[in-house]
């Protein structure tokens, strides 16, 4: 049997935690909570007694007067107190948005900040997208809880209130009451969570309409779509699951009506023994008809007030579970040092060491990497080369302090880099990596990664030595040129080398001094390639360069070439060196060349 899985934080302190942060945050959301239930009460109390003191002036003869004051006086005191809790309540939302929009801050910023492995790490993945959604809209946990909170507390309130004023009749009647209502509500509540006990059904119905209708919008699959008309298909893709969850929506609603006819047996029978028993008492202890009403009416409100109170409550604990998942992603551990930690040394110069590394992915019993060591020198320009899966990527990662090594570690200048403050570790780094981050902002945004403080003639500098300035100054609105048309309609739309280059740019604009380049020029044509090699000691120039490439001819003006091999060198040394040892590379770099040379293919075929 599959148990549920008990929330870290209990419900207690998850309304806990919501009062401080509002507090912090938006102190009038506490304040206008308090006055709308005082409000609420208020209201709820001159309704119930409207008809029967009305009644009361009629049933004792009162004057003309006396009766239109009484019925003016209670209208303008309903009229006063809708108006203010209106109002109040409209202006509410202000502040509950505020506080909602700080969580979804702090979201957004651990999503941005956390560790790289927490960012592939399923179980991190799906908190994090627990948390979002418990952030994402003026329903969810985050917002609603302060509806809730005010419900249940108004209906505690009125119930006791209600409880003092029905204290003139029978304890029986009065359990009758609490009884039925309770009835009602398990019945009801078990009914109305058959969606949620079948919400991995409707979820999945509704995620496969959500996919293809993105899917069917995607720039980068219009192609696609158009040349093998594709649309057929992905009509009929999207109507089948349409079909499945308009199916199980009709099943939902006729299963929901019984909650209706449930309700309905159960208000029959409590009204029915309420209206015998006060009717009982008018016929022998002549209540007149003005108490009679008011008792009848406080018994239905009463009835509301314990409906009311367990629904609020099974509706704070579901709310309880969203607030503790976006907790339970804030306190997601760190597996690195973000705070303290040895300061980087204050060196002009790095040297990189692996020693003795070998590595893992998490989830995984293959080693990537294995007892793997290896030292880039200050100033050394080092290409790392070999077949795919050979761990070139891995390797950068380790380096990067993306990933600490299973076994071994790796060092700068001598130091384990896991006594270092990674964020500052981070920064000695500039890198453009096969995955980017390309915003839907202006040219000179992407480069300098920022909005305010950009040096213009650094952007026009590090776009010269990627090869885009000529690109760039034939736009008319130059380095201002918005990317992408997401956002921006003027927006230029890069083919994959262009970005590339950018990449390379907004890199060389950090001006780290440790530069990684993770197949820079793998969306290149040759000439624009060996354009960026002429550049490449330039761009290099005092940095310790790290160059991965599957293009062996691509290598050559590094100072030294590393081939890996299931994880491990098994070849080290300068171009010259490794052709004339005729071992891995040499017989990679022939193959490679064959494909490059006038008629290369026909005499692969002839021979």
């Amino acid at each position: 049997m599959k148990t549920k899985k008990k929330p870290k934080y209990s419900l207690g302190s998850c309304v806990s935690f919501m009062v401080k942060t509002a507090w912090n945050r938006e102190k009038r959301v506490l304040w206008v909570c308090m006055a709308l239930i005082g409000l609420q009460l208020s209201q709820s109390l001159v309704q119930l007694y409207v008809t029967p003191m009305v009644l009361r002036r009629v049933e004792n003869h009162a004057p003309l007067g006396e009766l239109l004051l009484t019925i003016g006086g209670f209208s303008l005191l309903l009229f006063v107190l809708t108006a203010l809790n209106t109002y109040i309540e409209k202006r509410a939302i202000y502040g509950r948005v505020s506080v909602r929009s700080s969580l979804v801050n702090a979201v957004n910023v651990k999503s941005c900040t956390t560790a790289y492995p927490n960012t592939r790490d399923a179980q991190a993945l799906k908190l994090q997208q627990a948390a979002m959604n418990a952030c994402g809209s003026n329903s969810e946990p985050a917002e609603h809880i302060w509806m809730t909170l005010m419900g249940l507390v108004t209906n505690l309130v009125g119930f006791v209130i209600y409880l003092v004023l029905l204290s003139a009749l029978p304890p029986l009647l009065i359990g009758v009451v609490v009884l039925t209502s309770a009835i009602g509500f398990l019945v009801s509540k078990r009914i109305n969570q058959w969606e949620y006990r079948h919400k991995d059904q409707r979820d999945q119905y509704l995620e496969e309409m959500l996919y293809i209708q993105r899917k069917s919008r995607s720039i980068e699959l219009a192609k696609d779509i158009r040349i093998f008309g594709l649309k057929p298909w992905l009509t009929a893709v999207y109507d089948s699951s349409s079909r499945l969850y308009e199916a199980f929506i009709t099943k939902r609603e006729r299963i929901y009506i019984w909650t209706n006819v449930v309700d309905v047996v159960l208000s029959l029978a409590r009204n029915g023994i309420a209206y015998v028993y006060l009717i009982l008492m008018t016929l022998e202890n002549g209540l007149p008809a003005s108490e009679f009403l008011l008792y009848f009416t406080a018994l239905s409100g009463f009835t509301a007030w314990v409906t009311g109170i367990l629904t609020e409550f099974s509706t704070l604990y579901q709310e309880g579970l969203g607030i503790s998942q976006v907790r339970e992603y804030l306190d997601l551990p760190e597996p690195f040092q973000f705070e303290g930690g040895k300061p980087i040394p204050q060196s002009g110069s790095y040297t990189l060491s692996l020693d003795g590394v070998s590595f893992k992915y998490p989830g995984s019993e293959q080693y990537v990497v294995r007892d793997l060591y290896l030292t880039i020198h200050p100033g050394e320009n080092l290409a790392v080369v070999g077949l795919n899966g050979a761990g070139k990527t891995t390797l950068v990662r380790l380096l990067c302090g993306f990933y600490d090594p299973d076994e071994g570690r790796v060092l700068l200048n001598g130091q384990d880099i896991r006594e270092f403050n990674r964020r500052e570790y981070y920064k000695l780094f500039s890198a453009v990596f096969q995955e980017y981050s390309l915003l839907d902002v202006s040219m000179e945004e992407n480069v300098a990664q920022s909005v305010t403080e950009i040096d213009r003639g650094r952007v026009e500098q590090c776009l010269e030595q990627a090869g885009l300035r000529e690109l760039v100054y034939s736009l008319p609105q130059g380095t201002k040129t918005h990317v992408g048309r997401e956002v921006y309609l003027d927006g230029v739309l890069l083919s994959g080398g262009e970005t590339q280059r950018l990449m390379l740019a907004r890199a060389l604009y950090k001006d780290g001094g440790i530069l990684i380049l993770d197949e820079p020029t793998a969306a290149l044509d040759p000439i624009a390639e060996n354009d960026i090699y002429l550049k490449y000691n330039e761009m290099t120039a005092g940095k310790t360069s790290v160059f991965i490439s599957h293009r062996l001819a691509s290598t050559r003006f590094c100072d030294r070439i590393i081939f890996l091999e299931n994880g491990s060198i098994i070849e080290e040394g300068t171009h010259e060196e490794l052709m004339k040892l005729g071992g891995a590379y040499a017989k990679l770099f022939a193959v490679q060349a064959r494909y490059y040379q006038e008629g290369g293919e026909t005499h692969g075929e002839e021979n």
